[in-house]
């Protein structure tokens, strides 16, 4: 585990390089590519970060009141190692039958490799059923613009795509009715395409078309190659089990009425390029009834959609980048996510969510909407159980207003345990409707109008560990059980303030100049409760690292005004002026 010290070097690395950063062209609203090293084929090309861009493996895009989002087709450079106690490598699979099917715009299509009758074909409309009990990989090739292909099986398969073109104006492209697992294989270096029609006039009754790529069984998705998924009727792929990306996969989605992946069991990111647009209303980036876990790979939703009634939960309902019914996990990788719609989410899970390691980045544009029928409101991470932070770099800005405008909001508990956690919101930055614990890791929490860091009535904020930076226009009053002492002050925006022990500077902290509430609240490992301080104001910080302007290492030189203080585990809530922040400019540290 990394000291202190190291830590706040390396995000403090991570910030003074982001500035340097700020023009990269990755930030474009459009697919480019920004690659140090680039093969010949854009769609699908090989990106090696150069070690200037990268911080223990944390990409420096910028603070959390500056970073910006937008799709990245580049691929990025992971190891693809099967692992043989897992069935969902295909290299774990005795495939016994090869067939190979090839579409026209102006003929019939062909097989070869099928003897037995298993593929019929009636134009471009192609449908396998297997009932010889083989395990059979179809390979699919050639462009259709009024076709599709259909499965029918008893046992697993893989499907190959292999340069396919598949435009099925009156359903699915491809309609996997077997409830076994299936491998989908992107074919290193080609480009594949599926598109369905504005509508499903080829569905039946008795069978489910619930995706431009729709199974039954799961869906297992590896190979190197670019697919790319165009749904205009309902989901762009979607399993009735769950949906698997392994890594060096590179998956566009772009769903103008329905979700960008679902699976109803799990959505598991093990690795890959995943892009995901979504311009429907209240629809979702990724979605499950169970589980969504990302382990790696990079992962950027956009959603655009509006809100609308959802009658059966008699309130309003938004777009979201990630839905989850039971938990979410992220253990690794890049998630990236933006919603500009009203009321959009980036991640919102009816239990609990987990990040464990990995880049969260996650921002979200909207306003809140409330009238008498009911409301919805933007959020940045939202649980009704549980959030826990246990590493990784996550950070949340909200640019919309209204009450309810949070960054990360639990109606259970909140945990930070290590890691970084980044905020920025209009209403409550980080906001739990049970306890909120802090038991480690750096955490920066700004909020415009209301708490920075917030527990709701009844329950309560523990400070026990870590570097906490909490600015808003109120403050949690941090529980007298907590291990760790903090500072409660009120102060002006854009002011300097330095603390030191006797001539030993201990830290220095800039306000925010614009966009904040005045109350602010320092709690470090630094401070040790009972001890006496000198506050000064308006001073020069030289040197040092910084997080969030917080400085440590650092030389405080005069400033215009300053008291004497002594540190305290508990802090009310309820503070005094610092720095100008009371009329006639008083200078009173509040919470000792």
């Amino acid at each position: 585990m990394k000291n202190t010290n190291q830590i706040m070097l390396a995000v403090a690395t991570v910030l003074t390089m982001a500035a340097c950063n700020a023009d990269d062209s990755w930030y474009n609203e459009k697919w480019t590519d920004t690659t140090s090293t680039t093969a010949s084929d854009d769609e699908n090309s090989q990106t090696t970060a150069s070690a200037d861009d990268v911080v223990n493996g944390v990409s420096t895009t910028g603070d959390v009141t500056t970073f910006s989002l937008a799709f990245n087709k580049n691929a990025i450079a992971e190891t693809y190692r099967a692992d043989a106690d897992d069935d969902d490598y295909l290299e774990n699979t005795a495939i016994e039958r090869t067939i190979t099917i090839t579409f026209s715009t102006t003929a019939d299509a062909t097989v070869e490799g099928d003897d037995d009758g298993i593929v019929t074909v009636s134009g471009n409309d192609v449908i396998a059923t297997n009932t010889a009990g083989e395990v059979i990989r179809y390979i699919l090739t050639g462009t259709t613009t009024d076709g599709f292909f259909k499965l029918y099986s008893t046992k697993k398969q893989a499907i190959v795509l292999n340069g396919v073109n598949i435009t099925n104006p009156d359903g699915a492209a491809i309609n996997n009715q077997s409830k076994k697992r299936t491998f989908i294989v992107l074919n290193d270096g080609s480009k594949n395409y599926l598109t369905d029609g504005a509508n499903y006039s080829d569905a039946t009754a008795d069978e489910d078309m619930k995706a431009c790529f729709f199974s039954e069984g799961q869906l297992i998705f590896s190979g190197s190659g670019y697919l790319e998924v165009d749904a205009n009727c309902k989901a762009g792929i979607r399993s009735d089990d769950y949906v698997r990306t392994l890594p060096k996969t590179n998956i566009f989605v772009n769903a103008s009425s329905g979700n960008g992946i679902r699976g109803n069991d799990a959505v598991i990111v093990s690795g890959g390029v995943i892009n995901i647009n979504i311009t429907g209303t209240a629809d979702k980036g990724i979605s499950s009834d169970g589980e969504v876990r990302i382990d790696g790979g990079r992962t950027t939703i956009l959603t655009s959609g509006g809100y609308e009634y959802d009658s059966d939960e008699s309130d309003y309902t938004a777009c979201s980048g990630i839905k989850a019914d039971s938990l979410v996990t992220i253990n690794g990788g890049e998630l990236n996510i933006k919603s500009t719609g009203i009321g959009g989410k980036g991640i919102n899970c009816d239990d609990q969510i987990v990040i464990n390691d990995g880049v969260v980045r996650i921002v979200t544009t909207g306003k809140r909407q409330k009238d008498s029928k009911g409301s919805v409101s933007p959020k940045g991470i939202k649980a009704d159980g549980n959030i826990t932070f246990n590493g990784g770099q996550t950070q949340v800005r909200l640019e919309g207003s209204g009450d309810g405008t949070e960054a990360i909001e639990s109606k259970k508990e909140i945990h930070i345990e290590a890691g970084t956690v980044e905020c920025y919101s209009y209403d409550d930055a980080i906001n739990s409707a049970g306890n909120l614990y802090i038991d480690g890791g750096y955490v920066y929490a700004r909020a415009m109008n209301n708490d920075g860091i917030d527990a709701a009535e009844g329950y309560s904020a523990f400070i026990n560990g870590g570097t906490v930076i909490a600015v808003g226009g109120g403050m949690q009053a941090i529980s007298s059980s907590s291990k760790q002492a903090s500072i409660a002050v009120s102060a002006s925006l854009g002011t300097t303030l330095g603390v030191l022990d006797g001539t030993t500077a201990i830290l220095g902290y800039t306000t925010p100049a614009s966009n904040s509430g005045t109350s602010l609240m320092i709690s470090s490992p630094a401070f040790k409760s009972g001890s006496a301080y000198t506050l000064r104001s308006g001073c020069t910080l030289d040197g040092g690292t910084s997080f969030y302007g917080l400085t440590t290492g650092c030389t405080i030189g005069s400033g215009s005004q300053s008291v004497d203080a002594t540190a305290s585990i508990s802090v009310s809530g309820s503070m005094g002026g610092m720095g100008g922040g009371m009329p006639g400019g008083g200078f009173r540290p509040g919470g000792w």
